[in-house]
């Protein structure tokens, strides 16, 4: 069972929510540390001051982590550009932080020309149970400002930006194009005690539902659980997670019928 594929009533990923809310609000803050010129960064105040403008802040995605990551970064002042595909969404963000944020429809060209002016740029794009796409690529962060601060939140997923590697908490950051990487799998492994509590809250009914009604009922009364499985009885059940890894993928459906139908993926 995958945390990153069970859905709710809503379509959205019960499972991931939490852990996207805490990665997301972490994002500003950890952009705001590496901005300080001590730790390699610009050295600019997110806030800026009277007289002094304001970090600008790009968040590309305007999903959970996008909007989380919002909240913390114009609570702290900072000039806050999120840019998205789909447009029913920037008009739910536009209503949300009303005159607090710009909003951009995606395409590399608006994404190159916000990049180019961004002190920090925060990577929340998400596919659920695939690869994140490069959105931002090497050329473009040739135009981004020598000192300023990526932290690509899709890292889990492979990121969304063309230059990201996967990094840790002990060995943080690296550069690319003069641009300051932070790349840590599993951002919410720093704050394991808020961690903790926000999954255990989400995931418990699942697991009570596991456990008393067992594997193949929970699935059967539950299609957003049944969505959680990627793996039975040796096979590859889900087709995004097939597909990204170039395995045979095999139908679960066809597996609890008595009958297996599998295609190359």
């Amino acid at each position: 069972m995958a945390y990153e594929t069970i859905t709710d009533r809503k379509g959205t990923l019960p499972l991931l929510t939490p852990m996207s809310e805490v990665a997301g609000r972490m994002a500003v803050q950890v952009g705001a540390q590496y901005l300080e010129k001590m730790n390699g960064g610009r050295g600019v105040l997110l806030g800026g001051v009277p007289g002094v403008p304001a970090a600008r802040v790009v968040i590309i995605g305007g999903g959970v982590v996008g909007t989380n990551a919002a909240k913390i970064a114009v609570g702290m002042g900072a000039h806050v550009t999120i840019i998205d595909r789909d447009l029913d969404r920037l008009r739910e963000l536009d209503d949300i932080f009303l005159s607090k944020i710009s909003t951009l429809a995606s395409s590399a060209y608006a994404i190159h020309g916000a990049i180019s002016e961004a002190d920090l740029i925060v990577g929340a794009v998400l596919v659920a149970g695939a690869a994140a796409p490069k959105l931002v690529t090497r050329e473009m962060l040739k135009d981004v400002p020598n000192g300023a601060v990526i932290v690509d939140v899709a890292v889990d997923q492979g990121g969304c930006i063309e230059t990201t590697r996967a990094t840790t908490h002990s060995n943080p950051t690296y550069y690319e194009e003069g641009v300051l990487h932070y790349c840590v799998a599993n951002m919410p492994g720093a704050v394991p005690r808020t961690s903790t509590f926000a999954l255990t809250n989400a995931t418990l009914p699942y697991v009570l539902k596991l456990a008393n009604r067992g594997f193949l009922e929970a699935i059967q009364s539950d299609p957003g659980l049944k969505e959680g499985v990627n793996t039975y009885a040796g096979k590859l059940t889900y087709e995004a997670v097939a597909m990204d890894q170039g395995l045979e993928y095999t139908r679960l459906d066809g597996m609890l019928g008595g009958t297996t139908a599998s295609k190359g993926a």
